[in-house]
């Protein structure tokens, strides 16, 4: 029995002003490439959803992660939630669903989640509190999360279950800076130097 890592990476970029977040640059490489290569160094296995298969983004997939393509996808994020549950196999105990576009998240806070997590759901938070993501949902949860629907995500699941959740603090804003127009990447590229 195994933790899964699904990476949400199926949404349309709508605030980017027509450019795809997805292949944004992060240390010379696409965003999802990049992402997804800090997940597979984890050792834990990969799933990541893409609009089609036959879309850029799929193509920038390392090998060893599995894309899970998302007919929907233009519904929000539940659409991608519910393709890549439904796409787990059964010896998956737990998923860590986290969407693509959190470039400061890496390796080592994937790892310190999985190693964490000891049942329930466990959601990653910035130094500060402020929740965020990853969050770890038990397999005891798919289903609801396979009936999921609008851009809300998993947060109904969520205040659903509070009495299971548990609350991690990842360095600095990990867990929460996503980056979703123009002037964010901006401003973050600018604070990297």
């Amino acid at each position: 029995m195994t933790t899964a890592i699904l990476i949400l990476a199926a949404g349309r970029s709508s605030r980017m002003g027509g450019a795809d977040k997805m292949q944004e640059s992060v240390d010379g490489a696409p965003l999802l490439a990049v992402m997804a290569a800090r997940a597979l160094a984890t050792g834990l296995p990969v799933w990541v959803t893409v609009p089609a298969l036959s879309h850029p983004r799929a193509r920038v997939l390392p090998k060893g992660v599995t894309p899970v393509p998302v007919a929907d996808a233009d519904e929000g994020m539940a659409a991608s939630i519910r393709a890549g549950v439904a796409a787990l196999p059964g010896d998956v105990a737990a998923v860590m669903i986290l969407p693509a576009d959190l470039p400061d998240l890496s390796t080592q806070d994937l790892r310190l989640m999985a190693d964490t997590y000891r049942g329930g759901i466990l959601r990653a938070t910035a130094q500060d509190g402020t929740p965020g993501h990853p969050v770890i949902f038990p397999r005891t949860l798919f289903a609801e999360l396979q009936r999921l629907s609008g851009d809300e995500g998993a947060r109904g699941v969520l205040r659903a279950h509070a009495g299971i959740l548990h609350l991690l603090a990842l360095p600095a804003a990990h867990a929460t800076t996503d980056l979703d127009t123009p002037g964010a990447w901006a401003a973050w590229r600018a604070a990297r130097g």
